[in-house]
């Protein structure tokens, strides 16, 4: 039998009010914050650690891919400024500017020169993968540019607040409460942009949601790496490569199909990896597991690397991503459930709010169905664990979010609740700030039905 205590009622302190509260301040968090003061409400941005930039930064993602299809940039907008900013401090790097490369670069020699730097297309089955627009980045480079976003955008932001609980009054929500070293902390709003990643707020609200998980990971970088020497025996090796290779990935226990990539910092290289399967991003054990045996995994293969890999000699950890990398916990069952076929049919959406590569966001799938003044943008919007596996990269997940500050915005000015906000007008403001919203659907969409 499970133990419990029983604590008495506590007053808690307001401490911020705001139109709009933006709650976990990672890409999509961002972005919603960001989006939503820029279209003149007040916001407050919080996050439970000290930095934000979420996964992207802390996690170490260090690849913002899945935004474009074969016939054009499908996600731009805030993602697109950030990536300029970046790219303007040497902390990002992409194959060409973006208005030079639209279509997908399939050779030999596009592969050599942008392989290492994982800036190719995933999703094809073909070798070598074409290479497309995607971005390398470095962690506190994003960073520095969503700070200098936020803060010229002017959104309070409250970092070190642990979302506690949600505030909820008539089937609406009212606020959160967040424990902090102050102690516990209320801030009340019209509207709450849950952007936890894990469905936090919306969980708490009484939202229908399903819990599952895919696979956890503990990134991290390595310093020393002599790249060249490392590119020119896996190319001009390629036998004897694949041997060693193949080794190193049976230390690791689990990756992608490159266990290393480069980055804009010189001799510094990321490991997206080692995959753990079976484990949760909503148990404490687990994580605690994850960060353990991700750890021990990544000395042996640094002991392994520096012995038998040219290039990697000298190499030496730098440092382990802050935070674990979780890809999925709980995902919201809100008006609409976003299934696979919906992503890998490319259908589209008469209220589609924001894309991806080639699939359409409908703006139901960020709803709840039991909770109003709630919208729901990043990974654990509703959808299937399927669906969300492929279509929770960054930058589809920051197009969410800047989605829903428009959203919120709308519903605000309007005097309605966010579930009866103009899809047009949020489509079309989308459009105005420079974000591609899906109303029109590309080419090779057209043949899909609409939405019911």
């Amino acid at each position: 039998m499970t133990q419990v205590i029983h604590q008495p009622a506590r007053e808690i302190r307001v401490v911020d009010r705001s139109d709009v509260i933006v709650v976990g301040g990672g890409p999509a968090g961002i972005s919603a914050a960001v989006s939503a003061a820029r279209n003149g409400a007040s916001v407050t941005l919080l996050e439970r650690y000290p930095y934000v930039g979420g996964l992207a930064s802390g996690g170490m993602v260090l690849v913002l891919d899945d935004m474009i299809n074969q016939l054009e940039i499908t996600v731009r907008g805030i993602c697109m400024e950030m990536i300029e900013r970046m790219k303007r401090w040497d902390l990002c790097v992409t194959p060409t500017d973006r208005d030079q490369l639209i279509e997908f670069r399939e050779t030999p020699e596009a592969w050599q020169r942008w392989a290492r730097w994982g800036l190719f297309d995933f999703h094809t089955q073909s070798m070598p993968h074409p290479i497309c627009f995607s971005a390398a980045f470095d962690p506190d480079g994003f960073k520095r540019a969503a700070y200098d976003m936020i803060g010229e955008s002017r959104v309070k932001l409250r970092t070190h607040s642990w979302f506690s609980s949600a505030i909820v009054e008539d089937g609406a929500i009212k606020g959160v409460i967040c424990q902090t070293k102050d102690g516990m902390q209320a801030i009340m709003g019209d509207v709450v942009i849950d952007t936890t990643g894990d469905l936090d707020v919306a969980a708490s609200a009484g939202a229908s949601h399903i819990e599952s998980n895919f696979i956890l990971t503990t990134v991290s970088r390595w310093g020393g790496v002599d790249t060249e020497a490392a590119e020119r025996f896996e190319q001009q090796e390629p036998e004897a490569f694949k041997r060693l290779d193949h080794e190193a990935k049976r230390l690791i226990g689990g990756c992608w199909s490159f266990w290393w990539l480069k980055t804009p910092l010189p001799g510094v290289v990321w490991l997206n990896c080692p995959h753990m399967p079976k484990l949760s991003g909503l148990k404490v054990e687990d994580l605690t597991e994850a960060e353990i045996e991700g750890r021990r995994r990544i000395a042996s293969l640094l002991d392994f690397a520096r012995e038998k890999l040219p290039g990697f000699e000298n190499a030496y950890v730098v440092d382990f991503a802050p935070q674990t990398g979780v890809r999925q916990t709980r995902q919201l069952e809100g008006e609409y459930v976003v299934m696979k076929d919906d992503v890998m049919g490319r259908r589209h959406f008469a209220d589609t709010v924001c894309r991806g590569r080639d699939y359409y966001t409908p703006y139901r799938s960020m709803l709840p169905k039991e909770v109003d003044q709630l919208i729901v943008a990043g990974r654990h919007y509703s959808a299937t664990p399927q669906a969300q596996k492929s279509s929770r990269e960054i930058p589809p997940c920051m197009a969410m979010g800047e989605a829903a500050g428009v959203a919120a915005t709308i519903a605000l000015n309007a005097g309605v609740s966010v579930k009866k906000a103009d899809i047009k007008a949020i489509q079309k403001q989308m459009r105005a700030q420079g974000a591609d919203p899906g109303d029109v659907p590309s080419e090779n969409a057209t043949y899909l039905e609409a939405a019911e």
